[in-house]
């Protein structure tokens, strides 16, 4: 290398490394102030949720001072927000409002959504004890719409204590309880415990007004325990003045007295220790503006001399830098061809191990891919034969308990069918890109339809179902009936197998309506055998049940509850556990749904318009190998009046095609010899106009073009339903009596 252009590469160097080190000190400082506003701010609000003011407002102090040195307005607003919790907690609301707007306003123009959703839920808190009801609702909407969005768990438990706090304040405690039991399970943070305490203390308060002491005394005392154990005062004294209550409600009214008094010695201590807090502020806060002037006067003096102070110890440290760089120099040009002919060998050999993986890969997917093709047709062969032999069973007058038995199994078969559909499409379970479906469908009549399959099991265990529905819940949703089905099934049939001799109720209740979305609350609830808090927090897990006793005596994989947690996560929601050992378990979740008018074919309406007697005695050729298949269809059209004949095959499809005037022809897609599609392109060359219908069990999401493509009129999916099969074979016919 030119000792010139080395010159230059060296001196091109030096400066960078110059720019580099200033900015570097520069960011380090930065670093260790914000280090340090955090530290302080962290501090204050731990002390104001045990109701130690004094230091809080030291805190305060100290990360306004610095935050107002650096002039840097993220960390202004935080110091706003925690100051608003300290003046809301020494009662002066106004001063609460006026530090939390200004801490929204900073946050809204730097856009920072977490911080927001903390300050809206402050502000909510505040609104609350002002009285601005609507403004404490849409503020704490607001909040929980940016929590769920960025995932901020615990603060949505803050959030459900707010909106209960709210009902409260309205008077309406039973809306009151579904927040905060639904805020409970969700904080699992220690320094959450506080908000944890205060939802339990607000909720026996709640069931107070409703008049339920024994409930109220019983989650009043775990209020107390999270008190006592991170020595919450202002929890304590809350919880002493609950108990009096309590037990003047249940006319014991020396324990009552105790507690009152015990309630106002602790209020007493703290309302002593607000009054100093108070006195205190207006001074801080003289002092704070006086030292705000004199910041703002000798900020350009203070730049000055840290620039000063800066170059100085950049000069020294840039002197040792450039002895170590020229030194370094030499030895780094040196091992630099060494290092990039390794890196090349490196490579290259990764290179090819990453071909290999590929064309691995491929092989792989196409097996997967033929694999998945042959079992879903052989599955959906036999159910094919389920359905319609009951179907069958159903219209020759069956007794009622036989009638309920068929459509329960007409049901289950008709599940277990979209089942397999979802679980042999590997191609959407892999890499989470299982899709939720939206289709409209019946809510009321789906989780109806699940209660008749699971009734023989709930009987079996002597176990009565409560279905309580919301009215008011509209008949038509759009959304995954599948999945929801899953998710009942599961949960349902959980609490058959845990509870024996007992009650289990399904509710349904409408959360609210905006337009035409809904949000429902699920909750299924058993008085079966519960589970310990401890195992509560593994029960979600894969093969996970309570005890390996557990699993012996009533069975399963221990999937069903993890099935349920995952499908719910797909579909935005949580699942929710209550539970306590030999009282039961309870199992909430919220979910959104679209109002929706179904414009789809109504099969069963239509069938009920079809003229059958244009269907007598017209010829119909059915193609399908499996000899089952050909009983049932032939059996439901010789019902219907309608003559038959049966091709075992492709090739004899073809060649009675030729030989006989048929009127409509039936074929299926996979048998031996020639498939169904090739039979239609081989029928068309000397017949065009016969109607031919594709009876398959094939997948239809994808290739429905190249159905129509290959000569179809239409399809029908097996199994199949029998107002479906009706239509579409007296809409075929009477096209083809037109066209002749």
């Amino acid at each position: 290398m030119p000792t010139q252009i080395r010159y230059y590469i060296i001196k091109i160097f030096l400066i960078c490394c110059f720019f580099g080190f200033s900015q570097t000190t520069e960011h380090l400082e930065n670093t260790q102030i914000k280090d340090s506003i955090d530290k302080y701010l962290t501090n204050a609000s731990r002390s104001i949720d045990k109701a130690s003011l004094q230091p809080a407002l030291s805190n305060i102090i100290n990360a306004k001072e610095l935050a107002v040195l650096k002039q840097d307005k993220i960390y202004i607003a935080k110091t706003n927000m925690i100051l608003a919790k300290l003046y809301r907690e020494l009662g002066d609301l106004k001063k609460a409002e006026q530090q939390i707007l200004d801490a929204i306003a900073f946050q809204e123009e730097d856009n920072d959504e977490y911080m927001l959703s903390c300050s809206y839920t402050i502000y909510g808190s505040i609104a609350i004890k002002l009285k601005k009801y609507d403004t404490a609702l849409k503020t704490l909407e607001k909040a929980l719409i940016l929590t769920r969005k960025n995932k901020i768990k615990d603060q949505e438990g803050i959030i459900k204590l707010n909106l209960g706090l709210l009902e409260l304040a309205q008077e309406q405690p039973e809306l009151a309880i579904l927040h905060f039991n639904s805020g409970l399970p969700i904080i699992h943070s220690f320094d959450q415990y506080y908000y944890k305490a205060k939802l339990y203390t607000n909720k026996a308060k709640a069931q107070l007004l409703l008049n339920k002491p024994n409930e109220a005394k019983q989650t009043n005392d775990l209020a107390m325990e999270i008190g006592k154990e991170m020595n919450y005062s202002e929890i304590q004294s809350e919880c002493f003045g609950l108990y009096s209550q309590i037990y003047e409600k249940k006319q014991e009214y020396p324990t009552a007295l105790r507690n009152l008094r015990a309630h106002e010695k602790i209020k007493d201590s703290l309302f002593n220790t607000n009054k100093e807090i108070i006195a205190q502020e207006a001074g801080a806060k003289l002092n704070l503006n006086e030292h705000n002037v004199l910041i703002e006067e000798l900020t350009e003096e203070n730049i000055q001399q840290q620039r000063s102070l800066k170059l100085g110890r950049l000069t020294t440290i840039l002197s040792i830098a450039l002895i170590t760089i020229l030194s370094l120099l030499t030895l780094s040009l040196y091992k630099n061809n060494n290092l990039r002919a390794r890196a090349n060998e490196l490579l290259q050999n990764k290179n090819t191990e990453l071909i290999l993986a590929k064309e691995n890969a491929e092989r792989a997917s196409e097996a997967k891919v033929q694999f998945l093709s042959t079992i879903t047709h052989e599955l959906r062969t036999p159910l094919y034969a389920v359905t319609g032999l009951t179907h069958l069973l159903l219209e020759e007058s069956p007794t009622p308990n036989q009638k309920e038995h068929l459509n329960s199994l007409k049901f289950s078969g008709e599940y277990l069918l979209s089942l397999i559909n979802n679980i042999l499409d590997l191609n959407k379970l892999e890499a989470n890109k299982v899709e939720i479906e939206n289709t409209s469908f019946n809510l009321k009549k789906r989780i109806n339809d699940v209660l008749i399959a699971l009734g023989k099991s709930a009987k079996d265990r002597n176990n009565n179902f409560h279905y309580e529905f919301d009215e008011s819940i509209p008949s038509k949703l759009k959304g995954d009936p599948l999945k929801i089905s899953q998710i009942l099934i599961n949960l349902i049939g959980n609490s058959i197998k845990f509870t024996q001799n007992g009650d289990i109720w399904i509710r349904v209740k409408k959360i609210s309506q905006i337009e035409n979305r809904i949000s429902l609350n699920f909750e299924i609830e058993d008085n079966g055998v519960g589970i310990s808090e401890k195992k509560q927090l593994t029960i979600f897990e894969n093969f996970t049940q309570g005890s390996v006793q557990i699993n012996r005596k009533f069975g399963g994989t221990g999937l069903g509850l993890s099935i349920v947690k995952n499908l719910l996560s797909l579909m935005d929601s949580e699942i929710k556990l209550e539970s306590e050992p030999d009282k039961g378990s309870k199992f909430l979740f919220d979910l959104e749904f679209e109002i929706f008018e179904d414009k789809s074919p109504n099969y069963i309406e239509e069938a009920k318009k079809i003229d059958h007697n244009l269907m007598i005695d017209k010829y119909i050729l059915v193609v399908e190998d499996n000899k089952i298949n050909q009983l049932i269809t032939r059996k439901i059209l010789e019902k219907n009046k309608i003559k038959c004949d049966v091709a075992d095959n492709g090739d004899i499809a073809v060649a009675k095609a030729k030989e006989n005037n048929f009127d409509l022809i039936l074929m299926d897609i996979h048998m031996p010899g020639i498939s169904g599609i090739e039979a239609t392109k081989q029928i068309r060359i000397f017949n065009k106009d016969i109607p031919i219908i594709a009876l398959t069990a094939v997948t239809l999401d994808d290739n429905l073009d190249e159905f129509y493509d290959n000569g179809f009129n239409d399809i029908i999916p097996k199994p199949y339903k029998t107002e479906e099969f009706f239509t579409k074979l007296h809409k075929a016919l009477t096209k083809s009596q037109t066209t002749f």
